[in-house]
């Protein structure tokens, strides 16, 4: 069947249905992962976006439930150069096709990835639709433009609390559209994780047995959630030891009154280089994110840039001076990886025993 791939600034790409039949506006990004496209599927911080795959072949080792960041994919649609309809791989539950059928996620293959990804690199990410329908460019065009990213955190939150892992240390993890990897990562080092909706009160956790708070990555703008960012403003004031990754990142910024703003095409695959301040080192990082902290609006006497992103400048990683919090842009918990950044959650193990034994 065919399918059309039309994007806000009038360009039509014809390619082929594959996965659900579904018509779907949405903000578009594209992604440079060679591997891991189950984990993107899955990754919450893609709620309201579809994903351009730049790497040619897709669905060639097939989809394995153990691979998911999350319980079910929360992109909205899909652009492949070429699709893989048989996976080949000992761990695979079913091909990428059937997988999307089954998760009502819509795609398109066939069309040329390279040059949507170079008008979204010239042009800034943009809206678009996915459809097998026969339409009139004038008026899809107007419903497009109109879409807009918005209250996606409350659609990726857990609904109660739940905990993971047993260990020394009682972390309350922040679910703000978080990836199950964070928690494996905290409950493999010895952990106990209690996992909390967003809209918990600072509160609750203040009151809680907990050892220290990880906030977590999540989709859309951050400046959205003023009420969470006042409950942060609490946290950060607690002296618990906090660790804050991507949107859990941008959120404590504008706790301290920084501010963010969105990138042109944003950050979205497994190769970006970042350098740490203290060390000089570069290391390899997964990322996903479309918004930065502004390094202007950073008070030099309330905290200090940590990591930067190689190839842009843009702030990576954030120090808090006179509290016990540090906060990335990137995700060291990566999969399928690289993992250069895991022992960050090492260095937050070490914040927790620092402060449970002062």
């Amino acid at each position: 069947m065919k399918a059309y791939l039309i994007l806000e600034d009038g360009h039509v790409f014809e390619g082929v249905s594959f996965g659900a039949e579904k018509e779907v506006i949405s903000e578009f990004v594209f992604n440079t992962s060679m591997t891991g496209y189950t984990e993107i599927l899955t990754d919450p911080s893609y709620a309201g976006q579809s994903v351009v795959m730049t790497y040619p072949l897709i669905g060639n080792y097939g989809v394995s439930y153990k691979d998911q960041e999350a319980a079910h994919p929360f992109v909205e649609g899909f652009v492949v150069h070429e699709l893989s309809r048989l996976g080949s791989n000992f761990r695979m539950n079913m091909n990428l096709n059937d997988y999307m059928i089954e998760n009502n996620i819509p795609g398109i293959q066939g069309v040329d990835t390279r040059a949507i990804t170079k008008i979204i690199r010239q042009h800034g990410c943009m809206n678009g639709m996915i459809t097998t329908q026969k339409y009139n460019l004038d008026e899809v065009l107007d419903k497009i433009k109109a879409f807009k990213v918005e209250g996606v955190v409350q659609r990726c939150t857990c609904d109660a609390p739940y905990k993971l892992g047993k260990g020394d240390f009682h972390v309350a993890l922040y679910d703000f559209g978080a990836k199950r990897n964070i928690a494996k990562e905290l409950v493999k080092r010895g952990c106990e994780v209690t996992v909390v909706p967003a809209s918990t009160p600072a509160r609750d956790i203040l009151n809680g047995n907990y050892d220290g708070i990880m906030l977590s990555n999540g989709p859309g703008d951050p400046a959205e959630n003023v009420e969470i960012v006042q409950e942060i403003k609490e946290l950060a004031a607690s002296g618990m030891p906090i660790f804050a990754i991507c949107l859990g990142h941008q959120l404590m910024a504008l706790a301290h009154d920084f501010k963010t703003e969105k990138l042109k095409f944003g950050h979205h695959g497994a190769n970006h280089p970042v350098r740490d301040a203290h060390t000089g080192r570069v290391y390899i990082s997964t990322q996903n994110h479309n918004y930065v902290i502004k390094e202007d609006s950073i008070d030099p006497e309330v905290a200090k840039v940590w990591f930067t992103n190689v190839n842009d400048g843009t702030i990576e990683g954030m120090e808090y001076i006179n509290e016990n919090i540090r906060t990335v842009q990137f995700h060291p918990e990566a999969s399928a990886g690289p993992h250069d950044t895991a022992y960050l959650f090492d260095e937050f193990i070490k914040m927790m025993g620092g402060h449970k034994n002062a």
